[in-house]
């Protein structure tokens, strides 16, 4: 009788994992395979850069919501087209035309997600904007970077080895003050 239970018990165990890791994307990163395509070119260089020529935003400017929020946010299109009729973008017309269309029709940019984790794991972004964790540490260098079509390689993936290898490695502090790397601080 133990013998089926156990037998029964690890099959479940298999198809609920075989589950999680389909639906998860097959353990995080971008959603399918290959480059993505925006519903606009959105730069994050001349955004977010410091070069000459570039707006050197804050990542939160626009993703408003991560110092208080699980997730981090995307801007509504109203805020998009607040800057966009006073700084034209005269080197991309067409995209801020764009911007200008969904405006009109009174619908949100339908945007095609770049990070995620896998559904069953958590990662809320206030907890880890609070601890005084960059942007970047994540999600590399975007103020470096174009149009984002695919996660940057310091992305890694976000499988769950990267994200307790960052757990552990917390500079300059003791093992008690370190991120937790109890089950229930992902997964709940």
């Amino acid at each position: 009788m133990k013998r089926n239970w156990l037998i029964g018990g690890l099959s479940m165990v298999v198809v609920l994992a075989g589950a999680a890791f389909v639906q998860g994307g097959g353990g995080g990163g971008a959603e399918g395979d290959g480059e993505v395509g925006q519903p606009i070119a959105f730069p994050h260089d001349k955004h977010a850069g410091s070069e000459a020529g570039q707006a050197n935003m804050d990542c939160q400017f626009c993703h408003y919501s991560a110092e208080r929020s699980v997730d981090a946010g995307i801007p509504p299109v109203s805020a998009c087209w607040g800057c966009h009729q006073v700084i034209p973008g005269s080197e991309h017309p067409e995209e801020v035309a764009k911007i200008q269309e969904y405006v009109e029709r009174g619908e949100p940019i339908p945007w095609v997600r770049i990070y995620k984790i896998s559904d069953h794991a958590h990662f809320p972004h206030m907890r880890h904007v609070n601890a005084g964790l960059e942007c970047q540490q994540c999600h590399g260098e975007v103020q470096t970077m174009g149009v984002l079509t695919e996660p940057d390689d310091a992305w890694g993936g976000a499988n769950m080895g990267w994200c307790i290898d960052c757990h552990r490695d917390v500079e300059g502090t003791s093992a008690f003050e370190q991120a937790s790397t109890d089950c229930a601080v992902c997964h709940y």
